[in-house]
């Protein structure tokens, strides 16, 4: 039933951030590039995860996807020549890429969201940039109900394991670790931190820069999203192109901001180190994939650096003291996959148990029809109603026993049990139940649906009293 569900992708583990980088999708174009890659691979639900640790496809193939002895066909080729640019040399996409299918899929996510999987064990950027990978998917239209369901139980679980452990408490978070260096910097020589890019890192960094009163100087392309994020702060807010031209004193500057080439080279960083109030070089803490601060420029100027790969070796020496609550999370994470299977088992195969009860009771309609027309012309309306209710009954008693039988194989029987079934129908009706599949209602036409039943309002509203209730005894 899960065996649908597919990722492959890189990961900081094979070979650091540098080799991370040329698997990133560029900003401009990424979006159609994505679109016609779904087509391409012939993907039903796609979905695009890019973070500092990882860069990950996730999909659903179609119900019917061609298998290899029972396996879905392996795509690592094609996502490495989608990713990079060019095909790989025979073995390269299998030895470079990692592949995940089915249940083995859903944990990986699992583990990812819940920060069991990242260099710093159990950071918090990383659900935002799980929710902002399962956003985008909608936003370009290429999620569906397995990707909606897979990513909704995945924050579920980020959420159980922040609030019933303590795996997120202390120095977990890529950008503590960055926080933690500035702060050494700035009790030597207290001054400004200048944050190049928008993005969760800064937004993180500028949380505890601020609680120390550090003057702030948030850098961005567009001004408006720089003031945006300042405004909190009552930081001053810069755009890129005068930063770089004219920058203003700091001690330090931390980036992380999307760019395929380095943002600060060679001459802006000669003009920010000429500006620095203590006479030091300045501190800078590059926390992009790609680099957004040169670090080639760095090294010949005896500019201080530190990159990502730094970062992330710092992080890993934390994770021993953090197993015994991550044991606690990963148990949270074995608990969510019987209940995600049984999500898919009513949500996204329930359109298959209501076409089959419908082909049942069309097949009784018709041999009543029949029966009424040849045989029983002779009955009166009443009579005739009877035999169309009876008939009617009787085919829905029927079509219980193999929808008990067809839920029994998806719960518990071995994946493939579905495709199965589906090959033991006359092929007609066999189509008839994927494209019913294939209807399966996303998030938003569910929550029409809602809207336009009366009784939801009455049931919402009986809901909300239920809950004020309990808090109020509590």
């Amino acid at each position: 039933m899960l065996e649908e569900l597919g990722i492959v992708g890189i990961s900081w583990r094979q070979d650091g951030s540098e080799a991370l980088a040329r698997f990133a999708l560029p900003q401009a174009g990424r979006d159609d590039r994505l679109r016609g890659f779904a087509r391409e691979a012939g993907l039903a639900e796609l979905a695009y995860l890019d973070t500092c640790n990882r860069v990950e496809i996730i999909f659903a193939r179609t119900i019917d996807a061609t298998t290899d002895n029972g396996r879905q066909s392996d795509i690592r080729p094609m996502v490495h020549e989608f990713l990079v640019g060019r095909p790989p040399a025979p073995g390269e996409a299998e030895r470079t890429l990692k592949a995940w299918q089915g249940e083995g899929a859903c944990e990986h996510l699992f583990m990812v969201a819940a920060g069991l999987d990242s260099a710093a064990m159990g950071e918090v950027e990383i659900v935002g940039q799980v929710r902002a990978c399962r956003d985008l998917a909608a936003e370009l239209g290429l999620s569906g109900p397995r990707l909606e369901l897979l990513f909704d139980e995945a924050l579920s679980i980020a959420a159980q394991v922040r609030g019933a452990t303590r795996l997120g408490q202390g120095r977990v978070s890529l950008a503590e670790v960055a926080v933690a260096k500035l702060r050494e910097r700035l009790e030597r020589t207290p001054g400004a931190v200048a944050l190049v890019g928008v993005s969760a890192m800064t937004e993180r960094t500028a949380r505890s820069l601020a609680n120390a009163d550090t003057p702030l100087i948030f850098v961005n392309r567009t001004l408006a999203k720089a003031r945006a994020a300042a405004q909190p702060y009552s930081a001053e807010a810069m755009c890129l192109k005068n930063f770089l031209r004219d920058p203003p004193a700091a001690e330090a500057v931390l980036s992380s901001a999307g760019a395929p080439e380095p943002l600060l080279a060679e001459p802006a960083l000669e003009r920010i180190a000429a500006k620095t109030p203590s006479g030091q070089a300045p501190l800078f803490i590059d926390m992009a994939v790609p680099e957004n601060i040169d670090s080639g420029a760095c090294r010949k100027l005896g500019l201080p650096r530190i990159g990502m790969d730094e970062i992330v070796r710092e992080a890993q020496i934390n994770r021993e003291a953090r197993l015994l609550e991550a044991a606690q999370a990963r148990e949270l994470v074995d608990e969510a996959l019987p209940r995600l299977r049984d999500r898919f088992a009513e949500q996204v195969y329930g359109p298959l148990f209501g076409a089959l009860q419908n082909r049942y009771r069309h097949t009784a309609r018709e041999g009543v029809r029949r029966l009424l027309k040849k045989d029983l012309k002779g009955l009166g309306d009443a009579e005739r109603q009877a035999i169309e209710t009876w008939a009617e009954v009787l085919a829905r008693r029927f079509a219980h026993i193999p929808t008990l039988g067809l839920r029994g194989l998806l719960h518990h029987g071995p994946d493939g049990s579905l495709e199965a079934f589906l090959e033991g129908l006359d092929p007609k009706f066999a189509e008839e139940l994927r494209q019913a599949l294939d209807r399966a209602p996303r998030r938003d036409e569910r929550r029409d649906d809602l809207r336009d039943d009366p009784g939801h309002d009455a049931v919402a509203r009986s809901k909300r009293r239920s809950t004020v209730s309990q808090g109020t005894t509590r």
